[in-house]
């Protein structure tokens, strides 16, 4: 059975791995490990330990803390709401990253602009 710590770790995993661009044997290979035993660590299935976790952290420019965020949080808080129409973990969704990746590697001026346009476009919605 997986324990819900593991779980969690396991997803602040692959959000930062998708945040930063890498894939999964790319950070296996950094991390001197099979890109298997990635896929379990980030499913939960298999348990991260204190040293490969440090390992994990500095191949992806985090402090090891950085896995640990939220796990404290009640699950019933996390749920989304109809009326907000945003999934209870945005970081779970491939497509949302990919987003905010894309939109910062967009210059900053520009970004800045897409902001705004974004924020109007959701006020009107």
């Amino acid at each position: 059975m997986k324990h819900p710590v593991d779980v969690h770790v396991g997803k602040r995993v692959r959000h930062r791995r998708w945040m930063v661009g890498m894939t999964q044997q790319q950070l296996a290979e950094k991390v001197g490990i099979k890109f298997q035993q990635i896929q379990k660590y980030e499913t939960g299935m298999n348990r991260v330990s204190a040293s490969r976790l440090w390992d994990i952290a500095e191949a992806l420019g985090v402090p090891v803390a950085f896995f640990f965020e939220g796990a404290d949080e009640n699950p019933a808080e996390k749920t989304s709401t109809k009326a907000d129409n945003v999934p209870a973990d945005i970081l779970a969704d491939k497509e949302a990253l990919e987003l905010v990746r894309s939109y910062y590697a967009i210059p900053e001026t520009q970004r800045r602009r897409l902001f705004e346009l974004a924020r109007v476009l959701s006020d009107v919605a």
